[in-house]
């Protein structure tokens, strides 16, 4: 039996995760740790979700601590299980039927978005914006929308509007009510300069503005304002602020003001609980920023671990870099707390949106902020940080210390000094790592969480590297095709087919660093395309989606495409679809963009059954795979067609149906060259033209990038079309990176090269894409068929949720 104390974490964010890895540095076997998180993930960077919402990072490229980091840590993670009492006489927490004792508690409930209270905010289409569900919800959402009005002018508020603008909307409108946007960070001159970038970028903003309605019927359609004025809106995103996430605490007795009351060691108002996080409230202050809770973790680690049971918390001095729609922007200390004795120092750039300003308060730096040019910014943290004197002559607070050559500023730097403000990591801490031989960014960043915040830092990272070690090696893993495989594409396809390594555990025993929950698919995938019959099926290097041969969607529900060669159907089938969805009570029967029947919400041990019903073939909406050639009408019955694009469409889907690849591909083929199958942007585009020959094109998008597809070439017949076609797709699964679509990959290998590639024959390949064309299209099997024979028990079954193992 152990005698180790349970510790016991309310929290998966930021703040909780952190804490229990502080903990398991200093003393891995004191605790036996038991984690609850509300979300069903494991730890993640919440400071990217913009950069999630806007495309740029993959929600899996986000995570801190995957689920598999809890078990190979020893914790314990009830992982989308909410607390709902705490027995504080007992010792208890409770959540969702399980009892959980504890020794030590610790609070880390961090915030929730506050909704301002006003009619509407129940509509469909209204989102606040604090999860990753809210992103994914976002995105979806925004799909096919016109018009977006974000409520809140603050740093996230901004972020989402960004994000938005890359979902293809036609306007984007801020509202804020104070009198300029980022009022908290920035004076009335520095928002203006932000509110003149963000409008060159394409948004609205309205300021002084407050929000009286959200007008709609069961979806919003509008925003109307106080002062009866109105703007249009099909999404509509709060973003008006956080409040401390405290109704566990006050329901269990603990003193509570604005959030929980905590002394110098995190101590609430009980002696066996602890707070951490935006939910606490230290000497009066409550923060949202990530480097004081870093510091409050750290101390309460000391305290609990008994490593430093003296330690004490007395508090943060608020100062952060951030990167607000491609503006750079520093803050520290309260811009708008101005005494009658201040001291302020401005500078203005007007044409370069360039706003610098001080405050100086008994010779010392107070508060500052920089937009549009953070040149002097690390030198005015350090003043601030360290309450240094400022130079006597003031405008060297910018200039002389902003000119400072930034490579003898970084050498000469005090170990203490903090380069990664996100994570709170130290010059000191950096080059410990740098010298143990971590001589890339993203190893000191695996190594310390330095650049793995907001990124602002990977500059500083890079010239420590540069300092200390003499240059930065060039990272290796960014050419690996997963992560856990250390090898590029093309050599991992030769010691795969070399090997005859035909599943994924033979992959990782042999050319692996480990089993890598995040390399499963991209080599389930590539292992699929290499081998067709002989690859060996492990279900559980498969996404549910792939799975269960379904889309799962936000409420866990599944949905259902059956497939529609070309966007052709016939009455039978619709017919079929109707009764089926009656049957199964689909909430919602909606058709897509890619010109199919999508029947949504349908429970997962029904898949099957409906299957049966439907009686047609897969429609691909999961996995990486060809999913839909969308058509026109063409010359069958458009009056402008001038070719048969249906005809070519069908043929096209149901050749390549089943073919999987890097990426999702969608393909389109229009009659003429009115387009209005809208073939320039899918990964493959094919136009009829004038004198009845098509025209092939290739690298298109039209998601959350936008990209015009590159002309390939024009052929006479639709079987030159097929061909082509067919030989560009081997081509692109062979060589593309994992998750790489193509109008990333045609702009990376050249249009150039591929035309030689796929045109020339330069490479001789030819005969080698049409064997594997055919010998994937002899391999297919409608997946849908497994409604007879599940693979593995449990298939078609509700999930089950299995706890980690438990300490005893």
């Amino acid at each position: 039996m152990t005698t180790r104390q349970k510790l016991v974490v309310i929290g998966n964010g930021m703040a909780g995760a952190r804490l229990v890895e502080d903990v398991l540095a200093l003393d891995c076997d004191r605790f036996e740790v038991v984690m609850f998180g509300d979300e069903p993930y494991g730890n993640y960077n919440r400071i990217l979700l913009s950069n999630v919402l806007n495309g740029t990072q993959d929600p899996k490229e986000i995570f801190l601590n995957p689920l598999a980091w809890y078990e190979e840590n020893n914790v314990t993670l009830h992982a989308g299980k909410k607390v709902t009492r705490i027995d504080r006489e007992q010792r208890v927490v409770y959540a969702d039927g399980v009892e959980q004792p504890y020794d030590v508690l610790v609070l880390a409930t961090g915030s929730k978005p506050f909704v301002p209270p006003v009619p509407g905010t129940t509509l469909h289409g209204v989102f606040v914006f604090r999860t990753l569900d809210d992103c994914r919800n976002i995105a979806d959402y925004a799909k096919g929308k016109s018009n977006a009005v974000v409520i809140g002018g603050g740093l996230l508020g901004l972020e989402a509007a960004k994000g938005l603008m890359t979902h293809d909307l036609a306007s984007v409108t801020v509202v804020e009510m104070a009198p300029w946007l980022m009022s908290v960070q920035l004076d009335e001159a520095g928002g203006k300069v932000l509110g003149q970038t963000i409008e060159k970028l394409g948004l609205k903003a309205l300021t002084k503005t407050s929000t009286a309605e959200i007008q709609g019927h069961t979806h919003v359609t509008g925003v109307k304002f106080a002062d009866g004025s109105t703007v249009p809106a099909d999404i509509v995103v709060i973003s008006a602020g956080i409040r401390p996430n405290i109704d566990l605490a006050k329901e269990c007795g603990l003193a509570c003001e604005r959030a929980i009351v905590v002394d110098d060691q995190m101590r609430t108002s009980d002696g066996h609980v602890f707070g951490v996080g935006e939910c606490v409230q230290h000497r009066g202050m409550v923060y949202g920023l990530v480097a004081p809770l870093w510091e409050q973790t750290k101390v309460l680690a000391e305290v609990l671990t008994g490593t430093a049971p003296e330690k004490v918390y007395t508090g943060s001095k608020i100062a952060t870099k951030l990167k607000v729609m491609g503006v750079e922007l520093a803050s520290m200390g309260r811009i708008g707390d101005l005494k009658d004795t201040d001291e302020v120092v401005q500078y203005s750039e007007p044409a370069r949106q360039v706003y610098w300003k001080a405050i100086v308060r008994d010779g010392k730096l107070s508060a500052a902020c920089l937009l549009g040019d953070l040149g002097p910014a690390d030198n005015l943290m350090e003043l601030f940080k360290n309450d240094a004197p400022v130079p006597e002559r003031r405008l060297e607070i910018f200039f002389t210390a902003g000119s400072a050559k930034k490579d003898v500023s970084l050498a000469d730097l005090p170990d203490s000094h903090q380069i990664c403000d996100c994570n709170g990591v130290s010059k000191g801490t950096i080059c410990t790592a740098i010298k143990a031989g971590k001589c890339t960014v993203p190893s000191v960043g695996k190594a310390t969480r330095a650049g793995t915040g907001c990124g602002s830092c990977k500059g500083l990272v890079k010239g420590l590297i540069e300092a200390v070690a003499g240059a930065v090696k060039a990272d290796p893993s960014e050419g690996w095709y997963v992560p856990a495989v250390p090898m590029d594409k093309p050599t991992l396809v030769a010691e795969v087919r070399k090997r005859g390594l035909k599943s994924v555990s033979e992959v990782f025993r042999e050319l692996g660093t480990g089993v890598d929950e995040k390399s499963k698919m991209g080599l389930a995938s590539l292992l699929k395309s290499l081998w067709n019959d002989e690859y060996v099926d492990e279900r559980d290097a498969r996404y549910v989606n792939d799975r269960v041969h379904a889309n799962i969607q936000k409420d866990g529900t599944f949905s259902v495409i059956p497939r529609m060669y070309g966007g052709v159907t016939s009455a039978d089938d619709l017919i079929k679809i109707g009764v089926v969805a009656k049957k199964y009570d689909v909430p919602m029967v909606k058709v897509t963009g890619g010109q199919r029947i999508d029947l949504l919400g349908v429970k997962k041990d029904d898949l099957p059954k409906m299957w049966a019903d439907l009686g047609m073939p897969s429609g691909y909406a999961y996995t990486k795979a060809l999913r839909t050639v969308k058509t026109c009408v063409g010359s069958e019955f458009c009056r402008y067609g001038t070719n048969d694009s249906t005809a070519l469409g069908i043929a096209l889907e149901k050749r390549y149906q089943g073919f999987e690849f890097p990426a999702k591909v969608k393909l389109g083929v229009s009659g003429c060259p009115r387009n209005c199958a809208e073939a320039t942007v899918k990964d493959v585009g094919v136009i009829a033209t004038e004198g009845g020959e098509w025209e092939v094109s290739v690298g298109g998008a039209a998601g959350a990038s936008v990209r015009k597809t590159d002309v390939l070439c024009r052929v006479k017949t639709q079987a030159e079309a097929l061909t082509v076609i067919g030989r560009f797709l081997i081509y692109y699964r062979d060589n593309a990176k994992w998750l790489e679509r193509t109008y990333d990959f045609v702009p990376r290998v050249g249009l150039d090269t591929i035309k030689r590639v796929i045109l020339e024959n330069a490479t001789g390949l030819w005969e080698y894409f049409d064997r594997e064309v055919e010998a994937t299209i002899a391999a297919y099997r409608d997946p849908w068929l497994e409604r007879e024979r599940p693979v593995y028990a449990g298939q078609f079954e509700d999930a089950k949720t299995v706890a980690l193992p438990m300490l005893s």
